[in-house]
């Protein structure tokens, strides 16, 4: 079986990734993109909420550091909507603190930088579950 045939991962779901760095929200938006992913992406943490407002995903990709509002904060928000994404924070901080606060506000997954893309798309894989 060629790579070809094998189906993809996260057809048509919809993702928005928030980071602040340009280079890693182009690397995951890419690789999500490579899986079937509708993706979208922003830079700071008040478009992230907007754009959950006007057209929830279904997964977003969250940085923890972010301007304007940090990943905790949209998290907090996201996960009150009545169609609430599931949510993978990523963050290179590696205190356990975080990860816990993360998880009090029912973060899905939770990953440090610099993150696999392969472990990512299989995290989010798992999370929206294949059709």
């Amino acid at each position: 079986m060629s790579d070809q045939d094998e189906p993809l991962r996260l057809k048509d779901k919809k993702i928005l990734v928030v980071d602040d760095d340009p280079e890693i929200r182009a690397a995951i938006d890419h690789a999500l993109q490579a899986e079937g992913a509708l993706t979208q992406v922003c830079g700071d943490g008040n478009s992230a909420v907007r754009i959950c407002e006007g057209d929830p995903p279904d997964l977003v990709v969250l940085d923890m550091m972010l301007p304007k509002r940090s990943g905790f904060l949209v998290l907090e928000k996201v996960k009150k909507f009545e169609s609430a994404p599931r949510v993978i924070m990523v963050t290179a901080n590696e205190g356990k603190r975080h990860q816990q606060y993360a998880e009090n506000l029912e973060v899905d997954g939770y990953l440090l930088k610099p993150v696999r893309l392969e472990r990512l798309i299989t995290l989010a894989e798992d999370l929206l579950g294949g059709d």
